[in-house]
């Protein structure tokens, strides 16, 4: 099979940090507040820009709070399970890495008795039927390493006794997200706008804020995490009095992604350039033999952060070490051709390929890349067969 003569534009398919903005340059950070403080009112006004800037966007109801918190997402997940649980029995929702993460912190570090793991394996959703809303409930909305993804909140108990807390990060901006389901939210800067690393965002909402105000957690929390001063919220979290020290080189460059996201059109535009990205893939495995969905309910399949799953009978025929090597002879013709980096599916999944799709991708250079995909495959599928 001869090498495809089209190549993706923008090769970054790393699904975090995920690929900058169509048409981004350093240039667009010229206005950072660099060498000044970020409690200097212009530092403070970048900070609240960006929260300001993410509410409008995602269309956050009024009363909710939506803070910067520190270290990306997983700071953010964990600044809500340390301050939040323990008032309530818990179910953990686990499909994928990091929904197994947090059941791990859960049980193993915060060491909480009353928990229900319900989980299910890379390719499926455990069954949404079985949580117990008088509980506190901690989900992924989309897994990431799995490419598997509720579909709706329909399951999500509007009558709810305890806390829907949902780690949502390569979810928001690219799937609509019901916030009146949701009383914990979580995202990171660098997934679906293509933001730098390092900064998380907490999103509350009343009954979260309610939660914070009249429950104490019996185990000492870290600096980082103290949410609540003297039994009250502390509301300069959420109106850019970062608890640790931002960068506001990042600031201003999630600044320029929001404003990117705003002028083609908003949320509605974001997610459909993730929707139209997946259909393409979408179609591409539908005729491609090789190859197929690692989630196995098409109403599940994230928009994304793609999983594919290699299902030529030379493969699977390997032992399971032989296909992570073999997953990796694939992408390394792509990646040594500059077509294609960071498409490796993650290291805790089944070997397979993981395909970023969120909104700053492009959906031609996703078309592109399946020629290419193609190719790299008639290229080593003979090493799977003498290595079976």
């Amino acid at each position: 099979m001869q090498k495809p003569n089209l190549r993706p534009v923008v090769p970054h398919f790393s699904s975090g940090p995920c690929a900058k903005r169509p048409g981004w340059s350093p240039e667009n950070l010229k206005h950072a507040a660099l060498g000044r403080s970020h409690r200097a009112k212009e530092g403070k006004a970048k900070l609240v820009e960006v929260i300001d800037r993410s509410r409008q966007l995602l269309g956050m109801p009024a009363d909710y709070r939506l803070g910067i918190v520190p270290a990306s997402d997983t700071g953010a997940v964990e600044m809500a399970l340390w301050s939040l649980l323990g008032a309530r029995p818990v179910d953990l929702l686990g499909w994928e890495s990091f929904g197994i993460e947090w059941v791990n912190d859960v049980t193993k570090q915060l060491k909480l008795k009353d928990v229900r793991p319900i989980t299910a394996p890379y390719g499926r959703l455990p069954d949404l039927a079985q949580v117990d809303w008088s509980h506190d409930v901690v989900f992924t909305w989309n897994g990431t390493t799995s490419g598997v993804r509720v579909p709706d909140g329909n399951w999500i108990a509007d009558d709810r006794q305890g806390l829907a807390i949902c780690d949502a990060t390569s979810a928001v901006f690219a799937m609509d997200l019901p916030w009146a389901k949701l009383d914990v939210v979580t995202w990171s800067w660098q997934k679906v706008l293509g933001g730098e690393a390092a900064h998380g965002m907490l999103a509350l909402s009343p009954r979260a804020v309610a939660r914070l105000e009249s429950y104490t957690p019996p185990w000492p929390l870290p600096k980082i995490f103290r949410l609540t001063k003297g039994g009250k919220l502390i509301d300069g979290v959420f109106a850019g009095e970062t608890i640790n020290t931002p960068s506001l080189l990042c600031t201003e460059d999630q600044i320029d992604a929001l404003r990117w996201a705003e002028g083609i059109g908003g949320l509605k535009s974001l997610i459909a350039r993730s929707e139209a990205s997946l259909e393409v893939i979408a179609d591409w495995v539908a005729k491609t033999p090789w190859v197929d969905f690692l989630a196995e309910d098409p109403v599940t399949r994230s928009c994304t952060s793609v999983c594919l799953k290699i299902v030529d009978p030379a493969f699977l025929a390997l032992p399971d070490a032989d296909k992570t090597a073999a997953v990796k002879a694939l992408v390394a013709p792509i990646e040594k051709e500059g077509v294609a980096f960071d498409i490796a599916g993650h290291r805790d999944a089944p070997p397979g390929i993981r395909i970023w799709c969120g909104a700053t991708v492009e959906t031609s250079d996703v078309a592109a890349l399946t020629h290419w995909l193609d190719w790299a495959f008639a290229e080593t599928r003979p090493t799977f067969k003498k290595t079976a």
